[in-house]
């Protein structure tokens, strides 16, 4: 059901965000950014026929192989799954899987990252040279039961502005990633999918190289479920992002259709010619 909930966005005069993924050095706060609670409208889109192109998200049914959702496992079969999904929803040819996030939950701006992220899983500057268009899509999947706590609300792409868009850096013991904050507005339309199961994914938008005729960018984020009775079982998920690169016209790609895998060198795993 549709709920009102709580949300936090940037601050307006925030400082520039910065937060650390690793022991911050002496006397620096773990994160530098300034919020704002908003108690919002989040839409539930479940039974909704909402699209990737579209709104920039939609949820899918998808079982999966994995039961342990160990390393092993998700490297051996659930990146493989995820590749596919993401070959399937977007017509690419080839789909790498470069990032994964495994949590249990206890009791004109240009958008570059995109580009960089191409990059990383493809650094054939011949090969990067040919592709028409790329994108990054995130699977997030529950893996313990329907989320009954904490579901993500994603916000719809159609409703959101690149410039609203603040640039802030995410600092890890051996690298520097980028994440973009967002500050409230009243025009945002925002959604959740109400009681996600083990055998759905939700796929949405992170980046688009095609600038106008299609989402580009779905701001999201996890939020408390008004009035969930005590006891309620934690949420526990996993989320992996996927490059996908198509370099001739956009053709649909039936789910299950084989997909060729490609070596790459680790952490990339790669689907498609």
């Amino acid at each position: 059901m549709d709920v009102l909930a709580r949300l936090h966005y940037l601050q307006p005069a925030s400082p520039a965000p910065v937060s650390y993924a690793c022991e911050p050095p002496p006397g620096t706060p773990w994160e530098s950014a300034r919020y704002e609670a908003r108690t919002v409208p989040i839409a539930d889109a479940r039974g909704t026929a909402t699209s990737l192109e579209r709104e920039g998200f939609e949820l899918r049914p998808a079982p999966t192989r994995v039961r342990r959702f160990d390393d092993d496992e998700l490297r051996a079969l659930y990146d493989p799954e995820c590749a596919e999904l993401a070959l399937a929803l977007t017509g690419a040819r080839r789909a790498c899987v470069f990032d994964h996030q495994l949590r249990r939950r206890s009791a004109s701006t240009e958008l570059n990252f995109g580009r960089r992220r191409q990059g990383l899983v493809l650094n054939d500057e011949a090969a990067a040279a040919r592709v028409r268009r790329h994108a990054i899509v995130d699977v997030w999947r529950s893996i313990a039961g329907p989320v009954l706590d904490t579901p993500l609300a994603l916000c719809d792409a159609r409703s959101v502005q690149a410039a609203e868009l603040v640039a802030g850096e995410v600092r890890y013991a051996r690298r520097t990633g980028e994440i973009d904050y967002l500050g409230h507005s009243p025009r945002h339309r925002r959604s959740y999918f109400a009681a996600m199961e083990r055998d759905e994914a939700l796929v949405f938008k992170q980046f688009d190289s095609q600038a106008a005729g299609c989402s580009r960018f779905v701001p999201h984020a996890a939020f408390d479920l008004p009035h969930v009775p005590p006891g309620t079982p934690p949420r526990a998920r996993v989320n992996r992002a996927s490059a996908g690169s198509a370099s001739g016209p956009r053709r649909p790609r039936p789910a299950g259709r084989p997909a060729t895998a490609t070596a790459r060198a680790a952490p990339a795993r790669c689907r498609g010619p």
